[in-house]
């Protein structure tokens, strides 16, 4: 048995409005291409997550539901939780030890700099910044969620909308 954790960073949020309080911002047009766009990238890999936990700020809740019925989750079932909201990646962690053993794959949608610096903790790895809509997926050797450490996950995939875009320019 393995544990598998995806980790997804909200959409590109706008910053139209300048008194709108950060918890409150949007999807911008961006965020709302990108969004399923990498769901659909998701489901294509057969990405279906047994729980998805994100933070209730309005740009995650967007993503998460976004993502959420492009692979087939039920959005009515997307746990949100305010804890990700301004996460460290400690908070994020003790967050993942929480959960329940049924639960072999947990999808978190949530907000850098936590999601990132949990993602280089967990896997080892040096990934520096989680884009908007950028997700890390890790796996892990275990059998349960408490189990999961510093360095001992393996790196998936790391993917976002804009990767192709990253290749092409370095070609």
């Amino acid at each position: 048995m393995k544990k598998r954790v995806y980790l997804l960073r909200h959409a590109k949020s706008s910053w139209k409005d300048p008194l709108l309080e950060d918890f409150e911002r949007p999807l911008n047009k961006r965020g709302k291409h990108d969004a399923p766009l990498l769901g659909k990238r998701l489901l294509s890999s057969h990405v279906l997550p047994d729980l998805v936990v994100s933070s209730p700020a309005k740009r995650a809740a967007a993503t998460a539901k976004i993502i959420a019925k492009e692979i087939g989750y039920p959005k009515k079932q997307i746990v949100y939780e305010s804890a990700i909201y301004e996460a460290d990646a400690a908070t994020l962690l003790a967050l993942l030890h929480r959960l329940e053993n049924n639960v072999q794959q947990v999808l978190v949608c949530g907000h850098n700099p936590g999601l990132t610096m949990l993602a280089e903790y967990l896997g080892g790895i040096l990934i520096e910044n989680i884009p908007t809509c950028g997700i890390v997926c890790i796996d892990f050797a275990v059998d349960v969620w408490q189990e999961i450490g510093e360095g001992q996950g393996t790196l998936v995939f790391f993917d976002y909308p804009k990767k192709d875009d990253d290749r092409h320019e370095k070609e």
